[in-house]
């Protein structure tokens, strides 16, 4: 493997460091996924938007019941809960911005070496030719054995850079299905809670207005 990587030529050195970024990036991505609690303890959140609902003290509920992984949709939810009649929409809002742009961290970077890997590739084939042509003129026709080295750097170059954008695309591809699942989920959890909220304000509306219609008569 080495003596192929040498083969390649200098612009092996730029397609092993990004390589060596996706194979890192990849890993992190892969256990902050595992890492993630996305919808905490369904059941448990259920449980918070009926207490809620119903009225009761869902504080002490959301206490009882904390999930080990602190759920982000749990966040939200209690964020919303919390601001209920004061911003609840742009409370939730911010822990899911907040979120979101915690499962995009490093997406940038594989987006990138997907990109640049081929093209790197494509580099060191141009600069393979230029070099096989090279030892041609130098040694001339009748040593056909001159321009292998030059092919070889074109040949290697040009697979280490495909190989890698495709072996980063496949992870590339499956955090963003990661991303807009866990916004869809987000999105559903948070509408529910502005639901609730808005069937709850016309009673407790009512029931602040009733007491005053009745002391005036």
């Amino acid at each position: 493997m080495w003596t192929l990587f040498l083969a390649g030529g200098p612009v092996m050195w730029p397609l092993l460091l990004c390589s060596l970024l996706a194979l890192t990036v990849i890993i992190e991505r892969a256990c902050f996924w595992l890492r993630l609690d996305m919808a905490g303890d369904e059941a448990n959140i259920e449980r918070l938007l009926d207490a809620y609902y119903r009225g009761d003290d869902w504080r002490k509920l959301a206490e009882r019941e904390r999930s080990p992984g602190h759920g982000i949709v749990r966040r939200m939810l209690l964020s919303g809960m919390a601001h209920d009649g004061f911003s609840s929409v742009k409370a939730m809002e911010a822990v899911a911005q907040q979120a979101v742009r915690a499962m995009r961290r490093g997406m940038g970077v594989l987006d990138t070496i997907i990109t640049v890997a081929p093209m790197l590739g494509i580099l060191g084939t141009v600069l393979g030719i230029i070099s096989s042509f090279d030892m041609l003129g130098q040694a001339g026709i009748n040593e056909p054995q001159a321009v292998v080295a030059g092919i070889a750097e074109a040949l290697i170059t040009t697979a280490a850079g495909l190989i890698i954008s495709i072996a980063t695309v496949f992870p590339f591809n499956y955090f963003n299905s990661r991303i807009e699942n866990a916004r869809d989920v987000l999105e559903h959890y948070g509408t529910r809670l502005e639901m609730a909220q808005g069937k709850m304000r016309p009673a407790q509306e009512g029931e602040t207005t009733r007491p005053a219609q009745e002391g005036e008569r």
